[in-house]
Order: C-alpha cells, then structure tokens, then sequence
C-alpha cells in the first residue's frame, strides 16, 4: 500500500483528500502545517507527499526546501497542490524541489495518477 503525506490546512480539502485518497487504496496520514509536515515525512517515510504553500508555522516552499535538503527524505516526491497559479509561486516552489505542481482545484483522478506514477519511479532501483 503506498503511503501518502497530505500537508494541508484547509479542512475541507484535507477531508477529501484523506477520505477519497484513502477510498483509492492509499494509507494516508494528514498534518495540517508546514512544521508537522516536515517531521511526519521525516518519521513516516512516505512514498509521496502533497503539499499546500499557504500553510501556517512552515509554508510550503520552506517546507519542501527543508525536506528536499534532509538525507533521509530528500528522495520521497513532492506533489504542491496551490491555489496559486502565478509563475512566481511556481517558480519558487519548484526551485524549493517540489516535483509536480498542480493547481486547484485539482482533478482527482490525475493526482491518483500521479501518486502511483511517483511511488513506482521511486520504488524502482
């Protein structure tokens, strides 16, 4: 079962992605800040991580950076999931390492797809 860290602070979003990643097969944990997310991901070892940017104590660029520059989870994939649709906010967020960057509201079935297309790349030698 692929394990999925949801960072988010938005409660409706975060019960749609924990109910219908969950429902999809996933085993799915949730933080709701960007400080938690970064010490879930380094004591859970997901095998993908999507991540808000407006989240509180930790936004979610600082918080990619923060994982993508740890040895122990710099290699799990970072799927951002904004609101924010101007370049900067892009920019940055993949500068920070995220891998994907996907607007909302997002298209359930792409990220399912995606999720599993990250965690097979990862499982790979």
């Amino acid at each position: 079962m692929i394990k999925v860290l949801c960072v988010e602070d938005n409660d409706d979003t975060m019960f749609v992605l924990h109910r219908r990643l969950g429902r999809a097969g996933f085993d799915v944990k949730v933080a709701t800040n960007g400080q938690d997310g970064v010490d879930w991901a380094t004591t859970m070892k997901p095998q993908v991580i999507v991540m808000d940017l407006n989240l509180p104590k930790l936004d979610g660029t600082e918080a990619t950076r923060r994982l993508k520059g740890q040895e122990a989870t710099k290699h799990i994939p970072i799927i951002v999931m904004t609101s924010h649709c101007d370049d900067k906010h892009r920019t940055d967020a993949l500068a920070a390492g995220c891998d994907a960057y996907e607007i909302k509201p997002f298209d359930f079935e792409k990220l399912v797809a995606m999720i599993k297309a990250f965690a097979e790349r990862a499982a790979q030698p």
